[in-house]
């Protein structure tokens, strides 16, 4: 059985796709690892690879990649997708423009596996593009705190906490990782942070959230304030802070 599920979305990935797998497949662990990729309808070269992926490593113990199709559907939907196909005790997801630093798994899986923590939050450091191999450029963006980051990328979860706790993203909307990671917070789940940047992020000028989209970020503020009613204040406070946060993004140049 596979110790570590690693969930994929696929969508016109072409250009970023092969060294996003190739960072997966050469993490540094005896442990073995379920690559899950759930492509949703991309209309590049994208499902080429995926399937040349998938049946080079189909029947590897240690690194098995498994391809599934769904209408195009968006991101959210292909997580949740990813997390019914998933047995791996633990559950990693990675966007398909992104890559992993050999020892992400292997540090962020020795923590959980003490036992006494939900899920690993560390941060990530932007890179170049693909094709520049800038493995290694950009500064650190390390977790101050456990509400810093709002995608579910950079974490590692036990599986059973998607259960446990109802875990699911919201489908059909942008901007769904903040409601799912605000879910997450407000469960009380058990976080371990580590000052560790091994998620390797590549700025995707054609990705969904490279580009403003005011009535979706209008959409997720007003959603945000209306999740506060009837909440302790502790869980207003974190709604709060997650407002604050997404307003100084969304106002950036």
């Amino acid at each position: 059985m596979p110790m570590i599920s690693i969930i994929i979305p696929i969508y016109n990935a072409e250009a970023y796709l092969s060294a996003c797998l190739d960072s997966v497949i050469a993490q540094i662990t005896s442990e073995p690892i379920e690559i899950i990729l759930v492509d949703d309808r991309s209309t590049d070269g994208s499902l080429a690879i995926a399937t040349s992926y998938a049946k080079r490593h189909a029947e590897d113990p240690h690194r098995q990649v498994i391809l599934l199709n769904q209408p195009h559907s968006g991101q959210s939907a292909a997580r949740n997708t990813g997390l019914r196909r998933a047995t791996g005790d633990y559950i990693a997801f990675l966007d398909a423009d992104d890559r992993l630093a050999p020892d992400w798994c292997e540090r962020h899986r020795k923590v959980l596996s003490r036992g006494k923590y939900d899920y690993v939050q560390s941060g990530y450091r932007r890179t170049k593009d693909a094709d520049e191999k800038g493995w290694w450029v950009g500064r650190r963006h390390l977790p101050r705190n456990r509400y810093q980051f709002t995608s579910p990328c950079m974490r590692l979860y036990r599986r059973q906490l998607f259960e446990e706790k109802k875990l699911r993203f919201p489908e059909g909307m942008i901007y769904e990782d903040v409601l799912f990671s605000v879910n997450l917070w407000l469960s009380n789940a058990h976080c371990h942070m580590i000052r560790y940047a091994g998620y390797l992020y590549t700025r995707n000028p054609e990705s969904t959230t490279s580009r403003p989209h005011l009535k979706a970020q209008q959409r997720i503020l007003q959603l945000l304030h209306q999740r506060m009613r009837g909440e302790s204040l502790r869980n207003r406070l974190i709604i709060f802070y997650t407002i604050l946060r997404l307003e100084g993004h969304f106002i950036k140049p």
